[in-house]
C-alpha cells in the first residue's frame, strides 16, 4: 500500500509541472535487439528453489508511444518485451506443479511482457530531458520443465505496478546523446527493469531518426507471482532504432 502510495504521489508531482509538456504532437515507433545472458532460481510456491543453468540468446523489444501538449493528460508509451529462454537442470530431484521430477530436465523460462506507461515530461529541451510516470508490466509468459516423457507448465500471467523514469543528456549540433530509463516495482518491490546507454540522432525533413546501443537488466525477483517464486535476471548488450514522426 505504501508503495502505491508513493506511484500516486510521483505522478501528482508529475501534473503540477505538466508545463513543460511537449509543444506538439508527436508519434514515436522503436525496437531494440537485446543479446541476454540469463540466470536465475524458481519454484512452485513455498517449496525449495532450484538452480538452473541457462543459454545465452536474442531477446528483443519494441514499442510505440504518444507524446501530446494538453495539460495534465499522460503520455503513452506501450513497449512489448520478448523473453524466451532454455535451460536444464541436471540430477533433479524436486516437485514442481504436482509432479515429481527426478532426472535430467529442461526447462524454459518466458518471461515476457508489455508495459504499459503514462508518463509527463518535466523538461524537454535540446540538453536535457526528463519524463516521470508509473507504468503497468503484464507479464504474459510461462515456466516449463520436461523430462523425457512429462512437461509440466505454469503460466506467469499477472501484473506488476511500477514507478518509471527515464533521462536524456544530449550534445547540441553533433546529435550524440546519453540516456538512462528506469521502471522499479510498487506492488513487487525486487523487481525493476533498467537500460542505459548512448544515441545518435539523424534529423530529416519528415522524421528523425536515432539509432541506440546499451546495456539492459530484467530482475524479476518473486516469492509468489501466479504461484510461483523466482529470480531470474536478463541481462546484457543490446543495438535499436527509433524513429519520431
Amino acid at each position: 500500500m505504501k508503495k502505491t502510495l508513493l506511484v500516486s504521489v510521483i505522478l501528482g508531482c508529475c501534473i503540477a509541472t505538466s508545463a513543460q509538456a511537449a509543444t506538439v504532437l508527436g508519434f514515436k515507433v522503436g525496437g531494440d535487439y537485446w543479446y541476454a545472458d540469463t540466470n536465475g532460481t524458481f519454484a512452485d510456491k513455498g517449496q525449495p528453489q532450484q538452480d538452473v543453468n541457462y543459454n545465452s540468446s536474442a531477446q528483443g523489444s519494441y514499442w510505440v508511444a504518444l507524446e501530446h501538449p494538453i495539460p495534465f493528460i499522460p503520455n503513452v508509451k506501450i513497449r512489448e518485451n520478448s523473453l524466451d529462454q532454455k535451460g536444464g537442470i541436471s540430477n533433479a530431484n524436486f516437485n514442481f506443479n504436482g509432479y515429481d521430477f527426478k532426472t535430467n530436465v529442461t526447462t524454459y523460462a518466458d518471461l515476457s511482457n508489455t508495459d504499459f506507461v503514462l508518463y509527463y515530461e518535466i523538461l524537454d529541451n535540446d540538453i536535457v530531458s526528463v519524463d516521470l510516470g508509473a507504468a503497468y508490466k503484464l507479464m504474459n509468459g510461462a515456466f516449463r520443465v520436461q523430462d523425457a516423457g512429462h512437461p509440466e507448465e505454469k503460466d506467469i500471467d499477472s501484473g506488476i505496478i511500477m514507478g518509471y523514469a527515464s533521462g536524456e543528456v544530449g550534445i547540441p549540433g553533433i546529435g550524440l546523446f546519453g540516456f538512462a530509463d528506469l521502471m522499479v516495482g510498487a506492488s513487487e518491490s525486487s523487481v525493476y527493469d533498467y537500460a542505459v546507454g548512448l544515441g545518435w540522432e539523424f534529423d530529416g525533413v519528415t522524421v528523425d531518426t536515432r539509432v541506440r546501443v546499451g546495456y539492459r537488466e530484467f530482475l524479476f525477483d518473486v516469492s509468489n507471482f501466479s504461484g510461483v517464486s523466482a529470480d531470474t535476471t536478463f541481462k546484457g548488450y543490446f543495438a535499436g532504432v527509433e524513429i519520431d514522426f
